[in-house]
């Protein structure tokens, strides 16, 4: 009679906890959420077959020819976003977010072109090339006193700085009445006054577009665009 006792609790403790991991389990996928999001590069050029993973529930999903994507993950989750020539990135999602734009960094040197273009992540390979970027791996931008000064160090050869604080990018043909380049700090349109004050001690990157490149800007892109992350816009 104990034997009998002692199997039927035995029974029931299996089925209380079955039915435990299924309530639980119904509990998790009813609270997932869908994702909408953007994979770019250089702010604008859309980055084609990206790797996106959530954590959560290991869905894997790739980007389209516009770098978007769709994913389902939990309420609070991360996503992990990679691609062939560029840094991986981890984006958080909140209980309140439901789309997300991701920029992802070209990696230093031209093997990592090569590897952006192999790949087809970029559609067009003139955008990339059209490119000239440095970042914080490739150099100590604390070291200057302001950004002009790394404008004309690193970039003499594409870029010259007017002595009103205007960048002029080589190889550029006006058809606005200005020489003047688009200056973008995280993602905003700023004037060179701004342009000129920023830290450079809080610069993630710099990057200079023209041609294929800046014609995602349209006619404010004619002349070149002049692009800034600064960390904390990162």
């Amino acid at each position: 009679m104990i034997n009998k006792t002692k199997k039927q609790r035995f029974i029931f403790q299996i089925i209380s906890s079955l039915l435990f991991v299924f309530i639980s389990s119904y509990v998790v996928l009813g609270q997932e959420k869908v994702v909408e999001g953007r994979v770019t590069t250089f702010e604008s050029i859309p980055i084609i077959n990206a790797t996106i993973e959530a954590k959560s529930n290991k869905e894997v999903v790739l980007t389209d020819t516009l770098g978007m994507f769709t994913i389902t993950c939990a309420p609070v989750d991360k996503l992990k976003v990679k691609a062939h020539g560029f840094a991986r990135r981890k984006v958080k999602i909140t209980e309140n977010k439901k789309y997300v734009l991701v920029n992802l960094e070209l990696l230093p040197g031209p093997k990592s072109r090569e590897l952006a273009v192999g790949y087809g992540h970029v559609e067009d390979a003139e955008k990339l090339y059209a490119i000239s970027n440095v970042n914080e791996n490739d150099l100590d931008f604390s070291r200057y006193s302001n950004i002009y000064d790394i404008m004309a160090d690193m970039f003499s050869s594409s870029a010259q700085v007017t002595g009103s604080g205007e960048i002029v990018i080589r190889g550029t043909i006006s058809s606005t009445g200005s020489d003047a380049a688009l200056l973008i700090v995280d993602g905003r349109e700023v004037d060179a006054f701004a342009f000129g004050n920023i830290l450079t001690q809080d610069i993630g990157s710099i990057n200079i577009l023209k041609d294929a490149s800046a014609a995602v800007y349209g006619s404010r892109g004619a002349n070149g665009v002049v692009i800034v992350m600064t960390k904390r816009g990162r």
